[in-house]
């Protein structure tokens, strides 16, 4: 569903289809998503389970690939790309963010983000991006001696130390209690002014919907609402 922005266009999806088989069965994910999301902006994209939000992540990160419709990253038409250009696209320009922090146990949190580091085009230093979350202080500890909520905030330095233009992040604070949740909005929040990363998010909770420049709901795969918000809450003033 385009709006009209001052800001350039980064993604660009028409039609947007995506049927996944199971034997003779076909399950529709998506079913007909028209849409734009642009440079510096704070996506909420909400919906219940089976709404097909993590589908559509996944195609704009080119994780996965649609059955119809097509996708644009600023002028490079995703859809149909070889599976090369779409390992470059994600290793060069997008982050990713998962409910599951899947970091590496024997490594600390340095090492942790200097392991994308040494295979990205133009990375910041390691240190930069964990104290941008604020982590300056706990840059050579391990997984295993960090909580929760410094793990994803670990796993979000890892995400953004390859300076990418965009950033999906799938249900980032689902692990979480609502109170760690708040301190890794913040850090996303803060990623997002300081970067002017665009920044894709994605719940089931209506109260993190407060933090973003637009909110997108879809249900059963198709795009119910777009809303955007007048003022957006700070991070810390969320409840749920």
């Amino acid at each position: 569903m385009p709006t009209s922005s001052p800001r350039p266009c980064v993604f660009r999806a028409t039609g947007l289809t995506k049927i996944y088989r199971m034997g003779e069965v076909e399950v529709p994910a998506l079913r007909g998503i028209d849409l734009e999301l642009y440079r510096g902006e704070l996506v909420v994209l909400l919906g219940p389970s089976g709404s097909g939000k993590s589908t559509l992540l996944n195609i704009l990160g080119g994780l996965d690939t649609p059955t119809g419709g097509e996708v644009w990253y600023l002028e490079h038409k995703l859809t149909g790309a070889s599976e090369r250009d779409l390992t470059l696209f994600r290793r060069e320009h997008v982050g990713f963010v998962f409910q599951f922090y899947n970091l590496i146990p024997s490594l600390t949190a340095r090492e942790n983000v200097a392991a994308v580091t040494e295979i990205s085009a133009h990375p910041m230093p390691p240190d930069e991006a964990l104290r941008l979350v604020g982590l300056g202080e706990r840059l050579d500890h391990f997984p295993a001696q960090l909580s929760g909520g410094e793990q994803q905030r670990v796993a979000i330095a890892r995400a953004i130390a390859k300076n990418p233009a965009v950033l999906l992040c799938d249900e980032p604070t689902g692990a979480l209690d609502s109170q760690t949740g708040v301190v890794v909005l913040e850090a996303l929040e803060k990623v997002n002014r300081e970067l002017g990363t665009l920044t894709v998010l994605i719940t089931h909770n209506a109260g993190i919907a407060g933090m973003a420049d637009r909110v997108i709901r879809l249900s059963d795969g198709r795009i119910a609402e777009v809303r955007a918000n007048a003022s957006k809450k700070a991070a810390r003033a969320l409840s749920w």
